[in-house]
């Protein structure tokens, strides 16, 4: 029986191109483990597996969006989207890597502040004009991303100014790490909200979306998704810190340009695929929760993690102490990202003016 033009068919639990989603990842991850000769060779398929088991985790979050907000969906895809960098800083800390992992720690939010957020504004203003979101939403998080940015260095400035703290940093680090952790779990309330009306734009992409419930996966099957997807994303992390090291040394690379930019990179695809994807199709406000979620998650809750569990899991123990450098660029892009949002509305030339900033960050960190 023909279905009547305009109504969804319920036949195909996959779409075509979640098929080949699932077909690439499985095909990537196989190859990870069976690619293990050579220096180059088995890093870029590692690091090609990162990236594809991370989109495949934002497409299982995607599955669970008409049952969630917007504050919801983008606190769950940034957790979860950052589950591929734990894994990768928890290797590498283990392999005596700690600064790949500080180095990490401050690229992915300079990634998402001006990568990720600046490909969006750039990719979404060109196709619907200029972009208008909540400034309500975009000022709380940045405010809370400032603050966490803040406490997250202070062992690093009680260091520099050889202050009576700077000869524990340990301590002061854990210290922060639970005052890091509390505020996140306060903040959650706040991020769930739904209180906030949808706009227009969002409300026509949302019944766009609605007509084509026939590739809606179930429930038990996104949460299955991500489960399996999250397993094979730890296995082929571990592989990817392994492959690491050789390819450093091949294509001479340094330790701070690998983990501020391809470890930051690999690690976030998420935010690179889903958030590029929602400004294109003009859903500003669940593009910005989902982009600025993930950097506020990785100040609050991946480094203070890192910091508490680094005794137990081998290797040298983490601090927050970070290099001048890390501390000066993370901090001056976080305000101008503030600024830039504070109004509400964003066009391609800002979003171009933030891949440039990020394209210098990393040009300067390309020696060392």
């Amino acid at each position: 029986m023909t279905a009547l033009p305009g109504t969804p068919t319920t036949s195909r639990v996959f779409s075509r191109s979640d098929q080949i989603l699932i077909g690439v990842a499985v095909a990537a991850t196989i190859g990870a483990m069976v690619v293990r000769s050579g220096s180059i060779v088995p890093f870029v398929v590692s690091a090609a597996a990162v990236a594809v088991l991370a989109a495949l985790v934002g497409r299982a979050v995607d599955h669970l969006s008409d049952r969630l907000g917007a504050g919801a969906v983008g606190v769950l895809q940034s957790a979860l989207g950052n589950l591929p960098e734990l894994f990768i800083s928890i290797f590498a800390l283990r392999a005596g890597l700690t600064t790949v992992v500080t180095s990490a720690i401050i690229g992915s939010i300079l990634a998402n502040l001006l990568l990720v957020l600046g490909l969006s504004f750039t990719v979404g203003s060109a196709r619907n004009g200029v972009l208008r979101f909540s400034s309500q939403r975009a000022r709380l998080i940045m405010g809370l991303m400032i603050l966490s940015v803040a406490s997250m260095l202070i062992p690093s400035l009680a260091s520099y100014v050889h202050s009576p703290a700077s000869g524990h940093e340990t301590a002061l680090s854990r210290v922060t790490a639970v005052v890091l952790l509390v505020v996140f779990a306060l903040s959650i309330p706040a991020s769930l909200r739904r209180d906030l009306e949808p706009t227009a734009a969002e409300e026509a992409a949302e019944a766009k979306q609605e007509m084509d419930e026939g590739n809606r996966w179930p429930l038990w099957l996104a949460v299955g998704m991500l489960a399996a997807t999250g397993v094979a994303a730890a296995y082929v992390s571990d592989l990817f810190v392994d492959a690491l090291t050789p390819a450093m040394n091949s294509l001479h690379i340094s330790e701070a340009f690998s983990g501020l930019v391809i470890v930051a990179i690999a690690g976030n695809a998420v935010e690179n695929a889903v958030g590029v994807k929602l400004a294109w199709q003009n859903q500003a406000d669940h593009a910005l929760s989902v982009i600025l979620n993930s950097p506020l998650q990785i100040a609050l809750v991946l480094a203070p993690v890192l910091v508490l569990i680094s005794p137990v899991i081998g290797g040298p123990s983490f601090t927050l102490v970070f290099a001048p450098m890390l501390v000066s660029t993370v901090g001056i892009s976080t305000l101008a990202v503030l600024y830039l949002i504070s109004d509400g509305e964003s066009d391609w030339l800002e979003g171009a003016a933030m891949i440039g900033l990020y394209v210098l960050v990393a040009t300067a960190f390309w020696w060392g």
